[in-house]
Protein backbone atom coordinates (compact mmCIF):
# COMPACT_ATOMS: atom_id res chain seq x y z
CA UNK A 1 0.00 0.00 0.00
CA UNK A 2 2.88 2.08 0.32
CA UNK A 3 4.45 2.30 -2.71
CA UNK A 4 1.01 2.90 -4.15
CA UNK A 5 0.61 6.09 -2.34
CA UNK A 6 4.43 7.20 -3.14
CA UNK A 7 3.52 6.15 -7.06
CA UNK A 8 0.13 8.41 -7.08
CA UNK A 9 2.46 11.27 -5.26
CA UNK A 10 5.52 11.01 -7.92
CA UNK A 11 2.62 11.48 -10.37
CA UNK A 12 1.40 14.55 -9.07
CA UNK A 13 4.99 15.68 -8.22
CA UNK A 14 5.36 15.69 -12.29
CA UNK A 15 1.87 16.88 -13.07
CA UNK A 16 2.16 19.62 -10.72
CA UNK A 17 5.53 20.48 -9.91
CA UNK A 18 4.80 23.92 -8.20
CA UNK A 19 1.35 23.55 -6.97
CA UNK A 20 0.12 22.38 -3.78
CA UNK A 21 -2.78 19.95 -3.16
CA UNK A 22 -5.69 19.43 -3.80
CA UNK A 23 -5.03 18.88 -7.45
CA UNK A 24 -7.70 18.54 -10.29
CA UNK A 25 -7.37 14.87 -11.22
CA UNK A 26 -9.76 15.45 -14.54
CA UNK A 27 -7.53 17.68 -16.14
CA UNK A 28 -4.57 15.08 -16.79
CA UNK A 29 -4.73 13.80 -20.01
CA UNK A 30 -3.56 10.55 -22.06
CA UNK A 31 -0.72 12.15 -23.07
CA UNK A 32 0.30 13.49 -19.94
CA UNK A 33 0.01 10.09 -18.19
CA UNK A 34 2.06 8.76 -21.01
CA UNK A 35 4.94 11.53 -20.48
CA UNK A 36 5.36 10.15 -16.82
CA UNK A 37 6.12 6.73 -17.69
CA UNK A 38 8.12 7.47 -20.43
CA UNK A 39 10.17 9.43 -17.92
CA UNK A 40 10.20 7.27 -15.19
CA UNK A 41 11.65 4.15 -17.69
CA UNK A 42 14.43 6.98 -18.71
CA UNK A 43 15.48 7.34 -15.03
CA UNK A 44 16.60 4.05 -15.75
CA UNK A 45 13.53 2.64 -13.41
CA UNK A 46 13.02 -1.64 -14.65
CA UNK A 47 10.13 -2.23 -16.34
CA UNK A 48 8.83 -4.22 -13.70
CA UNK A 49 8.70 -0.80 -11.87
CA UNK A 50 7.41 1.32 -14.13
CA UNK A 51 4.84 -1.73 -14.65
CA UNK A 52 3.36 -1.32 -11.25
CA UNK A 53 3.44 2.58 -10.96
CA UNK A 54 1.42 2.29 -14.62
CA UNK A 55 -1.43 -0.63 -11.95
CA UNK A 56 -1.05 2.24 -9.18
CA UNK A 57 -2.41 5.02 -11.01
CA UNK A 58 -4.96 2.73 -12.89
CA UNK A 59 -6.10 1.98 -9.89
CA UNK A 60 -6.04 5.32 -8.48
CA UNK A 61 -8.10 6.29 -11.65
CA UNK A 62 -10.74 3.95 -11.45
CA UNK A 63 -11.53 4.60 -8.03
CA UNK A 64 -11.65 8.33 -9.19
CA UNK A 65 -14.58 6.82 -11.73
CA UNK A 66 -16.75 5.44 -9.07
CA UNK A 67 -16.67 8.63 -6.93
CA UNK A 68 -17.70 10.73 -10.37
CA UNK A 69 -14.65 12.74 -9.60
CA UNK A 70 -13.02 12.58 -13.17
CA UNK A 71 -15.17 11.20 -16.25
CA UNK A 72 -12.00 9.26 -18.07
CA UNK A 73 -9.15 7.36 -17.11
CA UNK A 74 -6.13 8.62 -19.07
CA UNK A 75 -3.83 5.76 -17.72
CA UNK A 76 -6.82 3.34 -19.46
CA UNK A 77 -5.69 1.09 -22.16
CA UNK A 78 -1.87 2.09 -21.77
CA UNK A 79 0.53 -0.90 -22.60
CA UNK A 80 2.39 -2.29 -19.97
CA UNK A 81 6.02 -1.81 -20.48
CA UNK A 82 8.10 -4.86 -22.01
CA UNK A 83 10.03 -6.68 -19.66
CA UNK A 84 14.17 -6.97 -21.08
CA UNK A 85 14.86 -10.05 -22.41
CA UNK A 86 18.21 -11.65 -21.69
CA UNK A 87 19.92 -11.13 -25.26
CA UNK A 88 22.17 -13.65 -26.21
CA UNK A 89 26.29 -13.16 -26.44
CA UNK A 90 27.91 -12.64 -29.89
CA UNK A 91 30.88 -11.77 -31.11
CA UNK A 92 31.90 -9.08 -33.77
CA UNK A 93 32.85 -10.26 -36.95
CA UNK A 94 36.22 -9.21 -36.15
CA UNK A 95 36.33 -11.19 -33.47
CA UNK A 96 35.35 -14.54 -34.66
CA UNK A 97 38.05 -13.93 -37.49
CA UNK A 98 40.16 -13.42 -34.22
CA UNK A 99 38.99 -16.64 -32.43
CA UNK A 100 39.12 -19.14 -35.94
CA UNK A 101 42.73 -18.55 -36.15
CA UNK A 102 43.43 -18.70 -32.40
CA UNK A 103 43.86 -22.99 -32.55
CA UNK A 104 47.23 -22.10 -34.65
CA UNK A 105 48.08 -19.31 -32.46
CA UNK A 106 47.83 -21.77 -29.46
CA UNK A 107 49.20 -25.22 -30.54
CA UNK A 108 52.29 -22.87 -31.67
CA UNK A 109 52.58 -21.53 -28.23
CA UNK A 110 52.06 -25.12 -26.84
CA UNK A 111 55.34 -26.24 -29.04
CA UNK A 112 53.92 -30.34 -29.32
CA UNK A 113 55.14 -31.93 -32.45
CA UNK A 114 53.60 -35.48 -32.04
CA UNK A 115 50.27 -36.97 -34.09
CA UNK A 116 47.71 -36.08 -31.61
CA UNK A 117 48.58 -32.33 -31.78
CA UNK A 118 49.05 -32.20 -35.24
CA UNK A 119 45.53 -33.36 -35.74
CA UNK A 120 44.50 -31.50 -32.54
CA UNK A 121 44.83 -27.70 -34.18
CA UNK A 122 43.41 -28.72 -37.31
CA UNK A 123 40.46 -30.66 -35.76
CA UNK A 124 39.96 -27.26 -33.28
CA UNK A 125 39.84 -25.06 -36.32
CA UNK A 126 37.38 -26.96 -38.10
CA UNK A 127 35.39 -27.32 -35.45
CA UNK A 128 35.10 -23.41 -34.70
CA UNK A 129 35.23 -22.89 -38.53
CA UNK A 130 31.82 -25.27 -39.15
CA UNK A 131 30.29 -23.91 -35.51
CA UNK A 132 30.75 -20.16 -36.76
CA UNK A 133 29.79 -21.13 -40.63
CA UNK A 134 26.51 -23.67 -40.29
CA UNK A 135 25.06 -22.02 -37.11
CA UNK A 136 24.43 -25.81 -35.96
CA UNK A 137 24.20 -26.80 -32.18
CA UNK A 138 27.56 -28.04 -30.04
CA UNK A 139 25.33 -31.70 -29.92
CA UNK A 140 24.28 -31.53 -33.29
CA UNK A 141 28.37 -31.06 -33.76
CA UNK A 142 29.58 -33.82 -31.82
CA UNK A 143 27.15 -36.17 -33.33
CA UNK A 144 28.25 -35.35 -36.75
CA UNK A 145 29.45 -38.83 -38.43
CA UNK A 146 31.62 -38.63 -41.45
CA UNK A 147 28.70 -40.18 -44.29
CA UNK A 148 27.02 -36.39 -43.14
CA UNK A 149 29.66 -34.85 -44.49
CA UNK A 150 29.78 -33.77 -48.33
CA UNK A 151 32.91 -31.33 -49.25
CA UNK A 152 31.80 -31.69 -52.56
CA UNK A 153 28.80 -29.88 -52.30
CA UNK A 154 29.38 -28.20 -48.74
CA UNK A 155 26.66 -29.20 -47.30
CA UNK A 156 26.09 -31.06 -43.67
CA UNK A 157 23.25 -33.12 -42.41
CA UNK A 158 22.07 -32.24 -39.00
CA UNK A 159 20.05 -34.43 -36.86
CA UNK A 160 18.64 -31.30 -34.69
CA UNK A 161 16.18 -31.61 -32.27
CA UNK A 162 13.51 -34.24 -31.81
CA UNK A 163 16.02 -35.45 -34.46
CA UNK A 164 14.67 -33.59 -37.42
CA UNK A 165 17.06 -33.42 -39.86
CA UNK A 166 18.06 -30.63 -42.04
CA UNK A 167 20.67 -29.89 -44.67
CA UNK A 168 23.30 -26.62 -43.44
CA UNK A 169 25.78 -25.21 -45.98
CA UNK A 170 29.14 -24.76 -45.48
CA UNK A 171 31.13 -21.54 -46.13
CA UNK A 172 34.49 -22.30 -48.45
CA UNK A 173 36.41 -21.63 -45.58
CA UNK A 174 34.96 -24.09 -43.71
CA UNK A 175 34.98 -26.61 -46.04
CA UNK A 176 38.92 -26.36 -46.42
CA UNK A 177 39.21 -26.45 -42.76
CA UNK A 178 37.15 -30.04 -42.61
CA UNK A 179 39.30 -31.21 -45.35
CA UNK A 180 42.62 -30.43 -43.54
CA UNK A 181 41.40 -31.55 -40.44
CA UNK A 182 40.22 -35.14 -42.21
CA UNK A 183 43.29 -35.80 -43.78
CA UNK A 184 45.24 -35.17 -40.66
CA UNK A 185 42.18 -37.24 -38.77
CA UNK A 186 43.49 -40.26 -40.87
CA UNK A 187 47.12 -39.80 -39.88
CA UNK A 188 46.18 -39.87 -36.16
CA UNK A 189 44.13 -43.13 -36.64
CA UNK A 190 47.12 -44.83 -38.41
CA UNK A 191 49.25 -43.96 -35.44
CA UNK A 192 47.03 -44.46 -32.63
CA UNK A 193 46.11 -47.65 -34.54
CA UNK A 194 42.68 -47.63 -33.44
CA UNK A 195 39.43 -48.53 -35.33
CA UNK A 196 40.29 -48.47 -39.04
CA UNK A 197 37.41 -45.94 -39.60
CA UNK A 198 35.92 -44.18 -37.32
CA UNK A 199 32.66 -42.78 -38.19
CA UNK A 200 32.84 -40.13 -35.70
CA UNK A 201 33.32 -36.86 -37.60
CA UNK A 202 35.65 -35.37 -34.65
CA UNK A 203 37.93 -37.72 -32.15
CA UNK A 204 39.10 -36.53 -29.13
CA UNK A 205 43.13 -38.29 -27.90
CA UNK A 206 42.41 -41.80 -27.48
CA UNK A 207 40.39 -42.32 -30.93
CA UNK A 208 36.69 -41.55 -29.50
CA UNK A 209 33.93 -39.01 -30.13
CA UNK A 210 35.18 -35.80 -29.06
CA UNK A 211 32.14 -34.41 -26.33
CA UNK A 212 30.35 -31.28 -25.69
CA UNK A 213 32.20 -31.01 -22.72
CA UNK A 214 36.17 -31.12 -24.22
CA UNK A 215 34.64 -28.76 -26.55
CA UNK A 216 33.68 -26.58 -24.08
CA UNK A 217 37.12 -26.64 -22.68
CA UNK A 218 39.07 -26.30 -25.79
CA UNK A 219 36.58 -23.08 -26.65
CA UNK A 220 37.72 -21.59 -23.29
CA UNK A 221 41.71 -22.09 -24.56
CA UNK A 222 41.16 -20.43 -27.40
CA UNK A 223 39.33 -17.72 -26.35
CA UNK A 224 42.13 -16.99 -23.76
CA UNK A 225 44.28 -17.26 -27.25
CA UNK A 226 42.19 -15.07 -28.83
CA UNK A 227 42.00 -12.53 -25.67
CA UNK A 228 38.12 -12.43 -25.60
CA UNK A 229 35.91 -12.38 -22.37
CA UNK A 230 36.34 -15.69 -20.64
CA UNK A 231 32.86 -16.21 -20.30
CA UNK A 232 31.60 -17.20 -23.85
CA UNK A 233 30.39 -20.61 -24.62
CA UNK A 234 30.46 -22.85 -28.27
CA UNK A 235 26.68 -21.10 -28.63
CA UNK A 236 27.86 -17.82 -28.54
CA UNK A 237 29.30 -18.68 -32.75
CA UNK A 238 25.88 -19.76 -33.67
CA UNK A 239 24.36 -16.55 -31.98
CA UNK A 240 26.63 -14.90 -33.93
CA UNK A 241 25.97 -17.06 -37.17
CA UNK A 242 22.41 -15.97 -36.93
CA UNK A 243 22.97 -11.88 -36.02
CA UNK A 244 25.58 -11.54 -38.80
CA UNK A 245 23.24 -12.84 -41.31
CA UNK A 246 20.51 -10.98 -40.16
CA UNK A 247 22.46 -7.84 -40.42
CA UNK A 248 23.60 -8.66 -43.86
CA UNK A 249 20.02 -8.56 -44.90
CA UNK A 250 18.44 -11.91 -44.56
CA UNK A 251 15.51 -12.80 -44.37
CA UNK A 252 14.29 -13.85 -40.62
CA UNK A 253 12.54 -17.21 -42.42
CA UNK A 254 15.55 -18.16 -44.16
CA UNK A 255 17.11 -18.29 -40.64
CA UNK A 256 15.03 -19.78 -38.78
CA UNK A 257 15.22 -23.13 -41.49
CA UNK A 258 19.25 -22.43 -41.30
CA UNK A 259 18.86 -22.86 -37.26
CA UNK A 260 16.19 -25.53 -36.99
CA UNK A 261 13.44 -23.15 -34.86
CA UNK A 262 10.02 -24.98 -34.89
CA UNK A 263 9.10 -21.49 -34.18
CA UNK A 264 9.68 -18.68 -35.71
CA UNK A 265 9.16 -16.64 -32.71
CA UNK A 266 12.58 -18.54 -31.35
CA UNK A 267 14.48 -16.73 -33.32
CA UNK A 268 12.89 -13.25 -33.60
CA UNK A 269 15.11 -12.81 -30.57
CA UNK A 270 18.17 -12.08 -33.14
CA UNK A 271 16.22 -9.33 -34.58
CA UNK A 272 16.00 -7.73 -31.20
CA UNK A 273 19.83 -8.56 -30.91
CA UNK A 274 20.55 -6.42 -34.62
CA UNK A 275 18.14 -4.00 -33.35
CA UNK A 276 20.32 -3.46 -30.01
CA UNK A 277 23.55 -3.02 -32.43
CA UNK A 278 21.59 -1.23 -34.84
CA UNK A 279 21.11 2.04 -31.71
CA UNK A 280 24.45 1.38 -30.92
CA UNK A 281 25.83 2.49 -33.86
CA UNK A 282 23.40 5.48 -33.88
CA UNK A 283 24.09 6.63 -30.61
CA UNK A 284 28.06 6.81 -31.60
CA UNK A 285 27.44 7.89 -34.97
CA UNK A 286 24.45 10.28 -35.21
CA UNK A 287 25.37 14.32 -34.47
CA UNK A 288 22.19 14.32 -32.41
CA UNK A 289 21.79 10.95 -31.06
CA UNK A 290 22.73 11.82 -27.89
CA UNK A 291 21.40 14.57 -25.22
CA UNK A 292 21.24 18.02 -26.30
CA UNK A 293 23.17 20.26 -23.42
Amino acid sequence: MDAYFRDIYQFASHAWPDQPAPYDWSKISRIQARGFLVEVQKSGAMPTTTGRKLSSLRSFYKFLLRESLVKVNPFSGLPQPKKNRNLPQILSPAEVERLLIAPRKAYEQSGHQDPFHGYQVLRDTAILEVLYSSGIRLSELTGLREDRVDLISGVIRVLGKGRKERMCPLGDPAVNALHEALVAKERFVQYMEVHPNPKELFLNKLGGGISNRSIQRMMKVMLSAANLPPDLYPHALRHSFATHLLDAGADLRSVQELLGHSSLSTTQIYTHVSIERMKEVYKKAHPRAGAQG
